[in-house]
Order: structure tokens, then C-alpha cells, then sequence
């Protein structure tokens, strides 16, 4: 089965790059996901150098039916116009939509005025809100706790059902919000022990104890937590959580159809 069909669910990892150091020094790329769900294909949290990333894997901007941001931060949004640009064809396609929290559109919009005539329409993410794609639907169950406005999403296809838990701090609210077979953590930090609005590997631990997934897979690396080699800290959550832990790669791309043999 090629990837694309209409049958076909994959997450394509177009960078795994989480704090400030890591994405300014290209550490890791900081791409986001690239969703092709049931032929839809959506671009999530485009940080810099998507369009390096997605081009590089083939991927077609002008495939892409949205664009969705958790947030405003650059490393989830720098590459939101490029993207944009891309998806309708320099303009001559006048196609697909943009989701994202209000305080990305506000007195300094992620996206410039002129591109917005490029899109069919743009979004606005709220609290407790549900919002289709083609066949494809989503809601934004909680406003994380960060230091900008931030959703998570809990997709559901035809298939399938996964979540997307994107920077936050800890709260229960996050073991409340989210489940599903998959599990996509940001996990920037290593320990606890920290003033910074973002999760942790003990947080992950127990979120996926909680909530227990099929599978989970963290991304979205800060640079200590990278030096101690998430591949290794993923091995040690499954055998301590009797779950599938996974630490992606750049480039990664994980097949749903995984899902129904685990």
C-alpha cells in the first residue's frame, strides 16, 4: 500500500526540535508533523524550515487541505506564510485553511494580511471546540498552561483516534482531555525540577500511565533531555508503563495501521 492513499493513516515527524537552543542551532529540525489521514493531509505546528523539511521528503504543500497551530511561538509557526504560500500555489489556488488560537491572529499575526486572501478561510481555536477537515475531525479539548494561548487535539478518523499534546505544563487536566490508541507528547525538559511552562519525562510517564495508549511518542526535544538520549529513556518508559514508547526521529514517519497489530 502506498502512503498517500486514501486508506493510508501515517504521521510524517518533519522535526523533532523542542527549546530555543536546539532550534537556533538546527540541533534537530524543527519542522512539525505532517498528517495524512484517510488522503487529507494536514501540517501541524510548521516551525522553521518546514518547507526545507517537507520538500525534501517529497511532501506536497499544495496537497494540504490546513494548517493548524497550537501556538504562536516561532518554533511552531515561523514557517506558517511560506506554508501557506506554498499550499495555494503562490495564490493561484485560492485553498485550504488555517486553525489557530485567536492571540496568533491578533496585534502580531503569525500569518500577513495578504496571504489570508490565498485560503478559504481561517479558524479560530477555542476551548472545547470540534472542527472538521474533509473527513477528518478534531477538537481542541484544553487551553494548555503556556505562556502564550496553546491547544492540544485529539484527532479521529475513520479508524483511528490520537492525540497530540502539545507544550504545557503539567496538570491534570491533560490526563482528563486527551486519549486515544496514539499518544504525540512534547516533552522538552528531563526532570521536574524547573520554572519553564513545558513537560517532562516524569510527566510523560505519567500521563501515558493514566491514559494508557497503545503506543506514545515523544518529541519535541530539549538539549539535556536530547544529551541523554531519548531513544534510551523511551526503552525504560515502555518497559516501566507495559506501553509502546517511542522517541521519534527526524523524519520519522509512523504508520497507524501499526495500531491495530499492537
Amino acid at each position: 500500500m502506498e502512503d498517500g492513499s486514501p486508506s493510508s493513516d501515517t504521521i510524517t515527524f518533519l522535526g523533532t526540535a523542542g527549546a530555543r537552543i536546539m532550534v537556533a542551532n538546527q540541533i534537530l529540525a524543527s519542522g512539525g508533523l505532517w498528517l495524512n489521514l484517510s488522503g487529507t493531509e494536514i501540517l501541524l505546528d510548521p516551525g522553521p524550515g518546514t518547507i526545507v523539511q517537507s520538500a525534501k521528503r517529497k511532501l506536497r504543500a499544495d496537497k494540504l487541505s490546513a494548517i493548524i497551530l497550537s501556538h504562536r511561538h516561532l518554533d511552531h509557526s515561523a514557517d506558517t506564510n511560506i506554508m501557506v504560500e506554498a499550499m495555494t500555489q503562490g495564490g493561484f489556488k485560492r485553498h485550504g485553511w488555517l486553525f489557530a488560537p485567536a492571540d496568533a491572529l491578533g496585534s502580531e499575526p503569525v500569518i500577513f494580511s495578504y496571504l489570508k486572501d490565498y485560503l478559504e478561510g481561517v479558524e479560530v481555536l477555542q476551548e472545547g471546540k470540534s472542527y472538521s477537515i474533509g473527513n477528518i475531525s478534531f477538537t481542541t479539548p484544553v487551553r494548555h498552561i503556556h505562556q502564550v494561548e496553546t491547544y492540544g487535539m485529539l484527532f479521529t478518523t475513520a479508524k483511528h483516534a490520537f492525540s497530540y499534546i502539545a507544550d504545557s505544563r503539567y496538570f491534570d487536566g491533560l490526563c482528563h482531555s486527551y486519549g486515544g490508541e496514539l499518544l504525540i507528547i512534547n516533552v522538552v525538559r528531563l526532570e521536574t525540577n524547573h520554572p519553564f511552562d513545558h513537560l517532562s519525562v516524569p510527566d510523560a510517564e505519567h500521563i501515558i500511565t493514566e491514559l494508557k495508549p497503545k503506543v506514545a511518542i515523544l518529541t519535541h526535544f530539549g538539549r539535556t533531555l536530547w544529551r541523554a538520549k531519548p531513544w534510551e529513556i523511551a526503552q525504560r518508559l515502555s518497559q516501566d508503563t507495559g506501553v509502546k514508547v517511542i522517541a521519534a526521529r527526524d523524519g520519522m514517519k509512523f504508520d497507524l495501521s501499526q495500531l491495530d497489530d499492537s
